[in-house]
């Protein structure tokens, strides 16, 4: 409103053309468009009545506005910093026999075909099989422990297998002392975290124990700490959202490690050409990086009493699940839902697999879904439009507690990016949050058919925000 507007009556607000604001049924907003009459809609609607004392027993909490605070803020200033890259048999102390995987804990009779798949993998990778049929027996007969990634502070992209022998990004969070994990991006295509597991797949992953995971812990180690959180934000700039689109951030990522790989000693000068080859040749190769530094950032806001921050939003193909930082390390899980998108090669919806992944955790912190404002582009890949990517993020404010002071979107006049998803507005205003994802083939080793968008049902956040509610009216 202006100065001048201030001084006339109501504001001067009947001076300019009424705008009519509408909420749930869009008949009445079709019917004044059809008339000419200019309306506005929000998606809105009113909580369902069995929320209504969830809701009330966590915001009437005295402290739960502050410990939202405290929460969001170890967020947002979290310094996600890449140290290393090593073997998770030595960061993450994996015996010959156990595997991790993404999302809620998950055994193998419940695993979907891609899970199973890259458990199949791992399995030859690790030469605990011969053959697929016979990995897939030895599973069955409980051959292998599995465990949820994100109990090892680590993500992993789809399945998100990580077993003994593969190389990990080791990211710490220099303000808070969090370490988080996230093993190397294979590239696109057939690949394990899609659930394929073919000899070209185990070749590649063979050829990154030896050859890629060595050269770039001798550029890391030489080039020293990397600030990941002015790398994210500069690639926002440059139109990634550090989900479905890295290009930006990946080509940033090798002009930090390119001279130090140079300079580093003892590395051969055909290792290190195929190393910059193999990562140059995949623009999503940050996404791991990425997920990493996420990772770090939201764990430094775990575990603050009260809080209805989300710190862990993920999926195993099976289950999608939540945590949240006032109710420590307990899953809320629903079924995942199969996303929405773009198909690849002649597949469809009914060759998909439900939600698969620990990428989330981007969106967790900011970016991904939650950024697509900030890369118009990406729409290209996932299905939609721009003005569908501009609304997107526009909804997201609506259940997030602050805007990133760093990451910022330049459509948006250099908006922060909305962050710090809240589990009583998502329940409260019935937005849930939009997370950007591959699409995996329903059967193992069928590797990736699309890609577009999934939104989790709000059930998920309903039933952690009743455990919050039930935790503060014990402490009460």
């Amino acid at each position: 409103m202006t100065v001048a507007d201030r001084a006339r009556p109501l504001g001067g607000l009947l001076a300019r053309d009424p705008v009519v604001v509408t909420a749930g049924e869009g008949v009445f907003a079709d019917a004044l468009a059809a008339q000419g009459v200019p309306v506005r809609p929000v998606d809105w609607r009113p909580p369902p009545s069995e929320t209504e004392a969830a809701l009330t027993a966590v915001l009437s909490d005295p402290g739960h506005v502050d410990a939202n605070a405290r929460a969001v803020e170890r967020l947002v200033t979290a310094r996600p910093q890449l140290v290393d890259v090593r073997p998770a048999r030595d960061v993450l102390d994996l015996d010959a026999g156990t595997f991790l995987h993404a999302g809620p804990p998950l055994d193998w009779e419940r695993a979907s075909g891609p899970m199973r798949g890259a458990l199949i993998g791992a399995m030859l990778l690790e030469g605990l099989a011969e053959t697929p049929l016979g990995a897939e027996h030895a599973l069955e007969r409980g051959a292998a422990t599995l465990e949820s990634c994100h109990a090892h502070a680590t993500v992993g992209p789809m399945a998100g297998v990580v077993s003994p022998s593969m190389w990990m990004l080791v990211v710490e969070d220099a303000e808070y002392g969090g370490t988080a994990y996230c093993p190397l991006n294979e590239g696109l295509g057939k690949v394990l975290r899609f659930g394929s597991y073919g000899p070209d797949v185990i070749d590649r992953l063979d050829w990154m124990g030896e050859v890629l995971g060595p050269v770039l812990q001798a550029a890391v180690r030489t080039r020293g700490p990397l600030d990941l959180t002015a790398l994210i934000a500069e690639a926002l700039r440059m139109g990634d959202e550090l989900h479905g689109r890295n290009r930006a951030a990946t080509s940033l990522l090798l002009r930090e490690l390119a001279p130090a790989l140079l300079a580093a000693e003892d590395v051969p000068r055909d290792r290190a050409a195929a190393a910059l080859r193999f990562t140059a040749g995949n623009d999503q190769f940050f996404l791991n990086v990425g997920m990493a530094a996420a990772k770090a950032c939201a764990d430094a806001a775990r575990n603050v009493p009260g809080s209805s921050l989300v710190v862990a939003m993920a999926a195993n193909g099976t289950d999608f699940g939540v945590q949240v930082s006032g109710t420590g390390d307990r899953w809320f899980t629903v079924p995942a839902s199969v996303p929405e998108g773009r198909y690849l090669g002649g597949h469809g919806p009914d060759d998909a697999n439900p939600d698969l992944g620990d990428a989330a955790i981007v969106e967790t912190a900011g970016m991904g879904g939650f950024a697509l404002a900030a890369a118009p582009a990406v729409v290209r890949s996932v299905g939609g439009d721009v003005p569908g990517a501009l609304a997107a993020t526009h909804r997201m404010y609506e259940i997030t507690l602050a805007e990133h002071p760093l990451l910022q979107i330049p459509l948006l006049s250099f908006r922060g990016t909305p962050v710090g998803v809240d589990v009583a507005r998502v329940v409260r205003t019935g937005i849930p949050p939009v997370i950007d994802t591959g699409i995996a083939g329903r059967a193992a080793g069928t590797g990736q058919v699309g890609a577009g968008l999934v939104e989790p049902p709000r059930a998920v956040f309903t039933a952690a925000l009743t455990a919050l509610a039930e935790i503060e009216q014990g402490r009460g």
